[in-house]
């Protein structure tokens, strides 16, 4: 124990302050005079006390002035030091300092001493103490979930409306402990792991996250620009098929060849009767008549002119086929085009 003492005032020679302490009555001390304008120190050791210990300050006999005192230090034995909070909650916590600037102000023991551990975190009590929530919501944190791992005694993890990117870390779904993980209101992308989305005996909270795949039938089709160029997936589940394109262009393509295959079986048949017919003018004296056979050169030029017109009409379909817009489908009807090729 150390008792501090200066004499607040000046004193005349008739006036005089001297003290003794005095330990459960009894004095224990040598008298000491204040001096004004000088600190004076006096100090008690080697003494065991309890919560029955008395302590006093009494005048001495000679004093004309009563005892004072301007500070006391009492020093007691403590109980057993610990080693502080968990070691491998120190280590996760230091991941998150060390990847959101926001939490490095934080410093000292998380949980220790337990009426003044960090605001943003829950520990159990102990002598070494685990924590078991991180209430980081709305914390401004920005960037990508660093390994938090060794966090094992976790049951509560609250990262809302923050500005996290990056996928969903897999580790979150292996904390033993875990009931709650709120990632709300983030920019998170990717699919969820299945050791988060199968666990039954975790409440889930991943809405808001625009680029976030919830479903694992969205995220099979779903398209992903890795580029950086500035393009974007196709939103709402609907995207652009070439199955109408492919169609459009083969079918034409195949009438084409048939009409095609028809017109020169025409133009042959055509060819071969007026053969036969001139031969059978030329057999019964036509050798002065004129050359040639009008009937069959008529035949020939019309079915020159509808072979044109087969391939004019099918050359505008093809152009028309072009500059059409694709059609957009939704996951149904792409899955049931699909199915049915």
């Amino acid at each position: 124990m150390n008792i501090y003492y200066s004499e607040a005032s000046v004193l005349d020679s008739t006036q005089k302050r001297s003290l003794q302490l005095l330990v459960d009555g009894k004095v224990n001390s040598k008298p000491f005079i204040p001096v004004y304008g000088t600190a004076g120190e006096f100090t008690l050791y080697n003494l065991t006390a309890n919560s029955d210990t008395t302590f006093s300050l009494a005048a001495s006999p000679d004093s004309t002035l009563p005892p004072l005192i301007n500070a006391l230090e009492v020093f007691t034995v403590s109980d057993e030091l610990t080693d502080g909070t968990n070691s491998d909650d120190v280590e996760g916590l230091a991941s998150l300092q060390d990847e959101f600037d926001v939490l490095k102000d934080w410093g000292g023991d998380p949980c220790l001493p337990s009426p003044y551990s960090w605001d943003w975190i829950n520990c159990t009590s102990g002598s070494t103490p685990r924590v078991t929530a991180l209430y980081l919501g709305s914390f401004g944190l920005s960037g990508v979930l660093p390994d938090f791992s060794s966090m094992t005694s976790l049951e509560i993890i609250d990262l809302h409306n923050n500005s996290l990117i990056g996928s969903i870390p897999e580790f979150l779904g292996t904390l033993p402990n875990l009931k709650q993980l709120n990632l709300a209101g983030n920019d998170l992308s990717g699919t969820i792991p299945s050791s988060i989305s199968k666990n039954k005996k975790l409440k889930l909270t991943v809405t808001d996250n625009p680029n976030l795949c919830v479903s694992g039938k969205s995220c099979k089709t779903a398209s992903v620009d890795t580029s950086g160029s500035g393009g974007s997936s196709s939103s709402g589940g609907r995207k652009k098929s070439k199955l109408p394109v492919i169609l459009g262009t083969t079918i034409p393509i195949f009438v084409l060849v048939w009409v095609i295959g028809g017109v020169c079986a025409v133009l042959h048949h055509k060819r071969k009767s007026a053969a036969i017919a001139a031969g059978n003018v030329g057999q019964t004296g036509g050798a002065n008549k004129p050359s040639g056979n009008p009937q069959a050169a008529q035949m020939q030029m019309a079915a020159n002119n509808m072979a044109q017109n087969v391939v004019n009409d099918f050359i505008m379909n093809v152009h028309e086929q072009q500059s059409a817009p694709e059609p957009v489908y939704n996951d149904d009807q792409q899955n049931h085009l699909e199915e049915g090729n």
